[in-house]
């Protein structure tokens, strides 16, 4: 189902389904006491319907719900096309993760009702919407029949309306980092700790990592890297640096592209390789990318990995990932390499990739960042991103330089004599 029928299935058709909802919960509510989380839950759904890369974002939720409830069985419902990271990172086992096919109108329906039907036969104590204003993640979280419903409320915002049975809510911060707002659902599921009324929930600070690891075995790496060296005999004596240069579903967040072959060349001429990665759909682009850098130092790796495991194998093999906002920045913090990203609609101060490996890039003109939960990230610029085209890349190709140049000096130090 494209993304624009299912915005306007969920702004039309979602009011009016969570405008009955309330009114039910309301009616009802008055013959019974407010629900709370018992002490000892033992089943908990998060609902994360976003994009692969919040995932990664969501990995502090995840340990503080294993932390703090450590007998409790997590659910995890998604997107069908998501569920591949969680499958790698084991969020929880096999058969507590569901998903939702939005390929079409009629799946989408379809598995809405099944995982319904399954989550109240399953009997769940609680669930955690961590969308922030979509009204079908709401319904869902009322359809599981959990009696604790925790996620986002726009308070007093206006258009934003998706019910009022949301009864563990606290107010989305547009000022608050994702990662820290996704932990404050996890203080919400406990008795008094609901807002935009509390005064008592925890003061959290940015987490400083993801909490989140892939494990690989002690040859996995090495022969990944083998392979890579006889593909791409490039990369055999050169250090290796990685450009995402797509924009995925949202092109605004792209660098332009002719700014990247400008810091392709320098990188080439540096003595250091630089290889375009990507979907299948990125080929056009990576190879409109080599027209332009002329170089045998770049490579074309797009479409070469096969699997986000084997784009985390490919990451153990480089130095550097220079990259838009998107998956591939936040997958970069579970492996050593360092990452460049460039935000601009999006603001790295609410999305940045967690931990100390990485550098956002940010041209801070007026009008950015424009996508919000507000105006579900629907950009007024009409394509013409400013704020990403304003960043020079004479000053990104010396940043990577003075990077790349320190960790070989670094790299030479350390090496035995």
């Amino acid at each position: 189902m494209k993304l624009q029928t299912q915005r306007f299935i969920d702004r039309w058709l979602g009011q009016l389904l969570c405008s009955v909802v309330s009114l039910w919960v309301r009616l009802t509510s008055l013959f019974s006491a407010p629900a709370q989380l018992g002490k000892t839950p033992k089943n908990i759904l998060i609902i994360l319907l976003s994009e692969m890369g919040s995932i990664v974002l969501a990995g502090p939720m995840f340990a503080e719900l294993r932390r703090r409830y450590p007998g409790a069985a997590i659910h995890i419902l998604q997107l069908k096309k998501n569920q591949e990271v969680s499958k790698l990172l084991q969020l929880t086992q096999s058969g507590h993760m569901h998903s939702l096919d939005d390929s079409s109108g009629g799946t989408l329906i379809r598995d809405i009702l099944a995982v319904s039907v399954q989550m109240r036969r399953l009997g769940l104590d609680a669930v955690i919407d961590c969308e922030l204003f979509s009204r079908v993640s709401a319904l869902l979280s009322f359809s599981t029949g959990a009696p604790v419903r925790v996620g986002f409320t726009p308070h007093t915002q206006e258009g934003l309306y998706r019910g009022s049975f949301i009864n563990h809510a606290i107010p989305y911060n547009p000022y608050q980092h994702i990662s820290k707002q996704f932990l404050s659902l996890v203080d919400a599921l406990e008795p008094g700790t609901s807002a935009p009324r509390n005064k008592a929930a925890p003061i959290r600070s940015l987490p400083a990592e993801t909490e989140l690891s892939v494990a690989f075995s002690d040859g996995e790496i090495p022969a990944y890297r083998a392979i890579l060296t006889v593909d791409h005999p490039v990369v055999a004596n050169r250090k290796l640096v990685l450009m995402y240069a797509g924009g995925g579903i949202l092109p605004e967040r792209a660098w332009p592209a002719d700014h990247y072959a400008g810091v392709a060349q320098g990188l080439c001429a540096a003595g250091f390789a630089v290889g375009l990665i990507g979907l299948k759909d990125d080929a056009q682009l990576a190879k409109d990318l080599m027209s332009k850098i002329h170089s045998d130092a770049c490579i074309d790796l797009t479409g070469y990995t096969r699997s986000i495991r084997e784009l985390l194998m490919l990451f153990h093999c480089a130095q550097l990932l220079i990259t838009n906002d998107g998956g591939p920045g936040h997958f970069a913090t579970l492996t050593p390499i360092q990452t460049m990203v460039f935000f601009g609609p999006e603001t790295g101060k609410l999305y940045g990739p967690l931990g100390s490996r990485n550098t956002v890039l940010e041209s801070g003109i007026a009008c950015s960042p424009c996508l919000s939960a507000y105006n579900h990230r629907l950009s007024f610029c009409d394509g013409d991103n400013q704020c990403l085209k304003r960043i020079a890349p004479d000053p990104v190709l010396e940043q990577a330089l003075h990077f790349l140049r320190a960790t070989r000096a670094a790299s030479a130090g350390a090496s035995p004599l």
